[in-house]
């Protein structure tokens, strides 16, 4: 066996290393050892400095710290926003919220394991940072954003845009207004660090303030341009149909800024989508217990490629702006296809092609109003309606109730504006309305809201409306065509849009209506403060909004072959609506 040797020079340990050395590791050793006891004595205990909403929980165990959480937090009775000094109340009661202690001490726990060296500082450190971790809790979360959604539209003003317009010959240019604006979600963020850090105190926040507003400068040069451009137009060509700009739709896209609104110009592409696009559809057609279960009208395909037509329509915009060239026209840049099957081939009811066709936007509902008009809407898709009967709307949409899948949304009922379950309802009537009237079909009954409805208008001009609410009033017509009218309903969802399409056998028949008269416009009433002792004092609620009153009328009249079969004027009469707050007289 090989014995080794080792020979150290001399002095390499001197004793005064050795002593140094012994020194050095007995610095180490301490702090390890009563670090390692520490840890023994302290088993399952949560990290010093360690708060759950504020509320310290360090060096306790976990079961403790839950009960401690239990002790010193409770949900709060309702959540109060002011939101540019205007008060609004959440009830948790109504949300469904509940904090869930157990959760929240296990969160706060798994990220409080500190390294070997933050051990050691943390031991010799005199003041120590504290971590501060939010609770965990749950709640209904389409509640919560039914409330949001509607605080948001109250608070909001839309900024409006500077303008190019046409008034008979007379161009004029408006400088905009500045407006302010919260969306939902923000509120939403809002109230989720209030709620997860149980901070009793009011929720306090502003809008945003937008000044879209020219210069003088600005509208002079704008004015200019509008006038080189107010006796222009642009056409865009398809096979089948022109969709022509005018001159006032010119105006309307240019940014008196300079160059044209990107936003204009995507809208005027959605509606150039919505003229032609379609994909191509075989005709199906199959019907059971008197009802279409599946249907779909031959059509041809047509895709428009909307981002070679943006950059063209710019591009062409410019040009035409540029040149003194009176009009300018562009190829619709698309692809048509045919289908293989047609209509006439798969049924014998002579339903045989689009007859009338209604259109209603609602944007900005709140979710449960979508709801509700989704579900309305499904009940009419497929139904069949017999030659020579009359149509109620009430019959065939049938018991509106929670019992039935609606939801609480805003209705007017009693001279109100209230919750109510199947609120949007009246979203189905009006479009079904308008494609009655497409269709030129004798409308037996029709009643006019009580007041003016912003969805409504969008995409129509006022009157153009129709309130059911069984049993009193309904929404009916006749069908007095040689055949079968199948009722087929369009809900898109994600541009919240609603399409009524009406499919049977043309006779010939030509529907119009006039441009609404509106007259008698007179504004809202003034704001009305009603003492509510349930509220404490101090406390201001709205439950009405205003809306200006106006009496409307226009024309409906349907020809075929130069006889005139129909000849009607209808009538709304919209009471100006006055905004209604509660004012709280109860003990604070």
């Amino acid at each position: 066996m090989r014995v080794f040797n080792i020979k150290f020079r001399k002095g390499f340990l001197s004793t005064k290393k050795i002593k140094y050395i012994l020194a050095l590791l007995l610095a180490f050793s301490i702090p390890l050892t009563v670090l390692a006891i520490n840890k023994m004595l302290n088993y399952e205990k949560i990290q010093k400095n360690i708060a759950i909403a504020g509320i310290q929980i360090g060096g306790l165990s976990k079961s403790e710290a839950v009960t401690k959480l239990n002790q010193s937090i409770e949900v709060n009775p309702t959540i109060d926003l002011t939101i540019d000094k205007q008060s609004f109340t959440i009830p948790t009661s109504e949300l469904g919220l509940n904090y869930n202690f157990q959760a929240s001490v296990e969160q706060a726990s798994a990220f409080t394991n500190p390294s070997l060296v933050e051990n050691i500082a943390n031991m010799f450190s005199t003041e120590k940072a504290i971590s501060y971790f939010p609770l965990v809790y749950s709640l209904d979360e389409n509640a919560l954003n039914q409330y949001t959604s509607v605080i948001a539209g109250q608070v909001s003003t839309k900024p409006i845009n500077p303008t190019i317009s046409l008034t008979g010959n007379e161009v004029s240019v408006s400088s905009g207004s500045p407006g302010n604006d919260l969306t939902s979600e923000e509120l939403v963020k809002l109230i989720d660090e209030h709620i997860k850090f149980a901070k009793g105190e009011n929720i306090t926040t502003t809008t945003r303030f937008i000044d879209p507003t020219l210069t003088d400068e600005q509208l002079k040069q704008a004015r200019v341009r509008g006038q080189k451009m107010a006796t222009k137009s642009a056409t865009i060509k398809s096979d089948d149909t022109d969709f022509v700009i005018a001159n006032e739709d010119l105006l309307k896209l240019m940014n008196p800024k300079g160059g044209f609104y990107n936003i204009e110009i995507d809208e005027l592409i959605k509606a150039v989508d919505t003229t032609f696009n379609r994909d191509p559809v075989n005709a199906i057609f199959n019907f059971k217990d008197g009802k279409v279960v599946e249907f779909a009208a031959a059509k041809t395909g047509v895709a428009v490629n909307d981002v070679k037509l943006k950059n063209e329509l710019l591009t062409a915009l410019t040009q035409l702006e540029n040149s003194d060239d009176a009009a300018i026209d562009l190829e619709l840049p698309a692809e048509i296809t045919q289908p293989k099957i047609t209509t006439q081939e798969v049924n014998n009811l002579g339903i045989k092609e689009l007859i009338g066709k209604g259109e209603s936007n609602f944007h900005h509902s709140i979710p449960s109003r979508i709801h509700n008009v989704a579900l309305a809407s499904s009940q009419f898709n497929g139904v069949l309606i017999p030659p020579g009967t009359v149509f109620s709307f009430n019959d065939v949409l049938g018991d509106v109730s929670s019992y039935t899948g609606y939801k609480q949304a805003y209705v007017i009922r009693d001279g109100k504006t209230v919750l109510g379950d199947g609120g949007g309802v009246c979203q189905v009537s009006t479009t079904m309305f308008r494609a009655i009237l497409n269709a030129g079909l004798p409308i037996v009954e029709r009643q006019a809201h009580s007041y003016r409805v912003t969805y409504y208008e969008e995409g129509y001009p006022p009157g153009i409306d129709a309130t059911v609410y069984a049993p009193t009033t309904d929404l009916k017509f006749k069908n007095d065509t040689p055949g079968y009218i199948l009722v087929q309903t369009i809900t898109d969802l994600d541009n919240l849009h609603l399409t009524f399409e009406l499919y049977g056998t043309s006779d010939g028949r030509i529907a119009s209506i006039t441009t609404p008269i509106v007259t008698s416009v007179t504004p809202p009433l003034e704001d009305l403060y009603i003492d509510d002792p349930t509220l404490p004092a101090g406390k201001i609620q709205q439950i009405d909004w205003k809306a200006w009153g106006a009496k409307v009328n226009f024309k409906y009249t349907v020809t075929r072959d130069g006889e005139t079969l129909q000849s009607k004027i209808f009538y709304s009469n919209y009471q100006p609506w006055q905004a209604k707050f509660l004012r709280g007289t109860g003990p604070i």
